[in-house]
């Protein structure tokens, strides 16, 4: 069994040039990208005690899944996490291993997919950020996320609600209307409704700690946690 989409990591592969453009194709994800980082390091703090200030993350070893360009995972790594960063897309990694050699920062880029790497260790944290929503065989896909997990270890998992909302935000509207992604980023059929992921993770051992719904104030220009969960949420799970 696979979890990866080849069609996905083509379309991802063609782009992978413009992850850290900021007027880029993945503009959007810059201007969300302050508040998964906030979101993340406070739930950390808040699971494992944690007093530290300016290395919250430090010695906690981090899996981030689908790291695309690195993202994420360079902010994880500044913040004291030991990264290992995964993408199923070759080009991918090189763009982000380029990037953060360029900025000194240590992290472990692997051409990988859950179910295939090879690794003799279990990680504190796992980012499976909007990734989900990509991949085939979601069951499989956490299966496999869930084994890399130590006991107690937190997986946040970021993604898209299968709602007819959605569809007119994040496809019609973000895709075809404001052009913020390129024609084609997101299939509505792979959007996963909360109660399915939450399922899924209770079956992988993995039992849910909490759910916010992000909005986009369109008046402030920023991205927001909020209750509305209809278009975009991010769910933080513990291993049992």
């Amino acid at each position: 069994m696979s979890t990866i989409n080849k069609k996905e990591i083509e379309k991802f592969s063609k782009i992978a040039n413009e992850w850290w453009d900021i007027e880029g194709k993945f503009k959007p994800l810059h201007k969300f990208n302050p508040l998964r980082i906030k979101y993340i390091k406070d739930k950390v703090i808040d699971h494992f005690k944690i007093n530290s200030k300016s290395q919250p993350l430090k010695n906690l070893e981090l899996l981030d899944i689908g790291c695309g360009g690195g993202l994420l995972s360079e902010p994880m790594c500044r913040l004291g996490a030991k990264v290992t960063a995964i993408d199923a897309s070759q080009k991918n990694i090189d763009v982000a291993s380029y990037h953060s050699k360029k900025n000194n920062l240590k992290i472990n880029y692997l051409c990988s997919s859950p179910e295939k790497i090879s690794l003799n260790k279990k990680f504190d944290i796992i980012l499976n950020m909007e990734i989900v929503e990509h991949v085939n065989d979601l069951n499989f896909f956490l299966k496999k996320s869930s084994l890399l997990l130590k006991k107690n270890g937190l997986m946040f998992v970021a993604t898209l609600n299968k709602t007819l909302k959605s569809y007119m935000f994040a496809i019609i509207g973000a895709e075809y209307v404001l052009k913020w992604l390129p024609i084609g980023t997101h299939d509505w059929n792979k959007f996963v409704k909360p109660k399915d992921l939450i399922f899924k993770g209770k079956k992988n051992n993995l039992k849910l700690i909490t759910t916010d719904g992000i909005s986009f104030n369109i008046f402030k220009n920023e991205w927001l946690i909020s209750n509305d969960e209809s278009v975009n949420y991010i769910s933080q799970f513990k291993k049992i």
